[in-house]
């Protein structure tokens, strides 16, 4: 197995610049083929879906091809991969069609590690329809989300529970695959909020249990849009909001208006990019994409530990990612000193590490950090070590420049 990290790096044009990037989570950077294959997919003629005039049959096989790189890279049906505006806005429109079937009594469950737009939706769906919220806790000593701590907001009125395959915030990676067991013996479905977990993990949704699944290209290499998959039968029995005219057919009955044709030419190349980065291999898109994550989580596995043991070198550093599964996001406070001055200081040095609480803002509470949130540091597939030397010699500098207040 090899990993050309060089290769990557001259492949991302942005990295030109000479910023280290600690903002994966936020959004990755974008290699050369996507923005190639963007700029073709509006070279050539394109319109409406069709198969008479070119313009038609090629915006059809974007459609086709990116459902399928999607299928690829989830391990899901393509007839079930639905294309949105965000992950927030398919998790929105999923919430108001479902909450639809509830009825007074029901209860929904979520959890305080999950980014908002995995709790904010069900929670404002399960007001309108008078359904009951529960919450599951994590441990806040350790970031850990138990199959257990699930387990305890479960009952026979149970729809749904929606969970994060990884916290954007602190990495954790909670057991989806066990969650998703408890949740179908108690009759409800599993959705799995992936945006986090896919620029990280190998996924497959059918191993893992989840009813639907969402992720983010721009977090993997791609273009700005959202991606659900789901069973294509289990959408069938889904009625949606839509327009009379519009196509009743899944998954498209859930696509609202016409899709961004260029923006899916670019998933389809980012899902590609991937495909390629755990070297020369046999097999298919899918065998190939298993031997890329082996190749990522091996590199950011090792640049992960690098960074944890700079950190712990450094006095008056708490980092707040402790759970035994996680991803390679590192959460950080300072003691007396301001985790927006540290982001502050680092960005003169030109290293991105932004600080918040990304949304994760019920995590953000319950970690005892309230609305403030903490310097987040967030590790990707083209990070290197000189990324990380400048990372930790930046936040060095910040503790000894920067007096602590008391």
């Amino acid at each position: 197995m090899t990993y050309d990290l060089t290769a990557l790096r001259a492949d991302i044009p942005a990295l030109a610049a000479g910023t280290a990037h600690f903002d994966g989570p936020g959004g990755t950077q974008t290699p050369r083929p996507v923005i190639e294959a963007i700029a073709d997919a509006l070279a050539r003629p394109l319109s409406n879906r069709g198969s008479l005039l070119p313009g038609e049959r090629h915006a059809d096989s974007l459609v086709v091809e990116a459902r399928q790189a999607l299928a690829d890279l989830l391990g899901a049906d393509p007839a079930g991969i639905v294309f949105g505006r965000s992950a927030t806005q398919l998790t929105y429109d999923m919430a108001r069609t479902l909450a639809a079937g509830w009825s007074e009594g029901d209860e929904v469950v979520v959890t305080r590690l999950d980014h908002d737009a995995n709790i904010r939706p069900w929670v404002q769906a399960a007001e309108r329809a008078g359904v009951t919220v529960r919450r599951a806790d994590f441990d806040p000593a350790t970031g850990e989300l138990t199959a257990d701590h699930i387990r305890a907001q479960l009952s026979d009125r149970t729809r749904l529970v929606a969970v994060t395959a990884a916290s954007n915030l602190i990495g954790t990676m909670p057991p989806v695959a066990e969650t998703a067991r408890l949740v179908h013996e108690a009759g409800a479905l599993l959705y799995v909020d992936g945006v986090h977990y896919t620029a990280h993990a190998p996924v497959d949704v059918r191993a893992l249990g989840a009813d639907f699944f969402v992720c983010s290209p721009y977090k993997f290499l791609g273009p700005h849009h959202g991606v659900l998959a789901a069973a294509p039968e289990l959408l069938e029995t889904l009625r949606p909001d839509k327009l009379l005219p519009s196509s009743d057919a899944v998954p498209e009955r859930f696509e609202l208006g016409t899709l961004p044709y260029e923006f899916l030419a670019g998933t389809r190349a980012a899902v590609d990019v991937l495909a390629r980065l755990g070297g020369p291999a046999d097999g298919d898109r899918r065998t190939r994409l298993g031997a890329a994550y082996e190749a990522i989580g091996a590199h950011e596995a090792r640049l992960r530990a690098r960074l944890e043991e700079g950190l712990a070198a450094l006095d008056a550093v708490t980092v707040h990612s402790r759970a035994a599964r996680r991803t390679p996001t590192l959460l950080l406070t300072f003691e007396g000193r301001r985790t927006e001055d540290a982001y502050r200081f680092l960005a003169g040095r030109n290293v991105h590490a932004p600080s918040g609480h990304f949304y994760a803002l019920e995590a953000s509470r319950h970690l005892g950090l309230g609305d403030t949130g903490g310097l987040r540091v967030g590790l990707a597939c083209y990070t290197s070590d000189e990324d990380v030397d400048r990372l930790l010699d930046g936040l060095g500098d910040f503790l000894k420049e920067t007096p602590a207040a008391h």
